[in-house]
């Protein structure tokens, strides 16, 4: 059904934004969980309400370097942390799996671990842009 309903087309990052992956030897990518509103009945509104107080649902996206996604978790309720969403990616049956020489670039909300690299909390990056 995947070649009936995914149509991808092509995707080619190319000039400045392309040249920025340079600086990130061995990254094959980046991960981040985004909320996407979601209904649900009353008595599971608790556990769905995030930390700003929307009804959502946490879903983990993972894309390689060209921003093509290559992994999707949902289902998740919107009050999980990003790391707990990370880490039933990492321990299901069919789990998400990083190469041993290879890392994502992650943020704050993860910790830097073996295939994961965060940045510096409370450094200011991109003062320029």
């Amino acid at each position: 059904l995947h070649e009936e309903y995914l149509k991808l087309h092509p995707c080619a990052i190319g000039g400045s934004e392309r040249d920025k992956w340079n600086w990130f030897e061995n990254c094959i990518g980046a991960l981040d969980g985004t909320h996407i509103p979601v209904i649900v009945s009353a008595k599971d509104r608790p556990r769905y309400r995030n930390r700003k107080g929307d009804i959502s649902t946490n879903v983990l996206g993972v894309c390689d370097p060209d921003l093509k996604f290559i992994y999707v978790l949902s289902g998740w309720e919107g009050s999980a942390s990003d790391a707990c969403v990370l880490r039933d990616a990492l321990a299901r049956d069919n789990p998400f799996q990083v190469p041993s020489d290879k890392y994502y670039l992650v943020d704050v909300g993860y910790a830097n671990g073996q295939g994961f690299l965060a940045p510096y909390r409370e450094t200011r990056y991109h003062l320029n842009e």
